[in-house]
């Protein structure tokens, strides 16, 4: 059961980075006893964003417990400034703001749908640079001329922001689905080059500033 809440936990993101936890070594221990799955999480600082920090805390809890055959979840984020608070409130259930009363305002979910928007502003413009390399018509493309693993990966980050995501929607769309103009592609990927470079920035810092941390890290 322990492989499979590992699994499990390649679904939680670092909403800034994209990428799994269990790939950029935020997972430190899985273990699963008497039916209850118990996580341990670390950060690469000790004063990385508990916004986000929250949030990755939160999505292993809820990723952990649908797991068939567990029946209870404690997930811990460890050596981190904000992490009794983080973890109480995600035990308790009480959301974000409850767990920072008095200084944070509101919940999450606006932060995470602006960086679901960025990351897939940043792989539509990687997909895009291969296939204008061999020649495709970026205007004209469709999402069903991405192949393998770039389609699969587009489709997915499509989904979870309800945008158009069959074969014959337009391969480069804005944030609301609709197709982007011809005259607007350049500057449009452009800025996107700029998104994606700056996420595959920050992913290696903070691979560098795990390993220097911890000694080491997975992925």
């Amino acid at each position: 059961m322990t492989a499979a809440v590992l699994r499990a936990l390649d679904a939680v993101v670092d909403p800034e980075l994209d990428e799994p936890v269990t790939e950029l070594g935020f997972v430190s221990s899985v273990r699963v006893e008497d039916g209850t799955a118990r996580i341990r999480l670390r950060l690469p600082t000790y004063f990385c964003a508990p916004n986000f920090a929250y949030l990755m805390v939160a999505d292993a809890y809820e990723a952990a417990r649908a797991v068939p055959g567990v029946d209870a979840v404690d997930v811990r984020l460890e050596d981190h400034f904000a992490a009794e608070e983080i973890n109480g409130g995600v035990a308790a259930g009480d959301g974000f703001a409850a767990a920072f009363e008095g200084l944070a305002e509101g919940e999450l979910q606006e932060l995470r749908v602006t960086f679901w928007r960025k990351a897939h502003a940043a792989e539509q413009e990687r997909v895009a640079s291969g296939l204008a390399q061999d020649g495709v018509d970026l205007a004209r493309a469709l999402l069903g001329d991405v192949p393998g693993d770039d389609g699969v990966r587009l489709r997915r980050r499509r989904a979870r922001l309800g945008l158009p995501a069959d074969d014959d929607a337009p391969l480069l769309v804005d944030d609301d689905g609709a197709p982007i103009p011809p005259e607007a592609l350049p500057m449009r990927l452009r800025l996107a080059r700029t998104t994606r470079i700056s996420i595959e920035g920050n992913a290696g810092l903070c691979r560098g500033l795990l390993s220097t941390r911890y000694g080491s890290y997975a992925g």
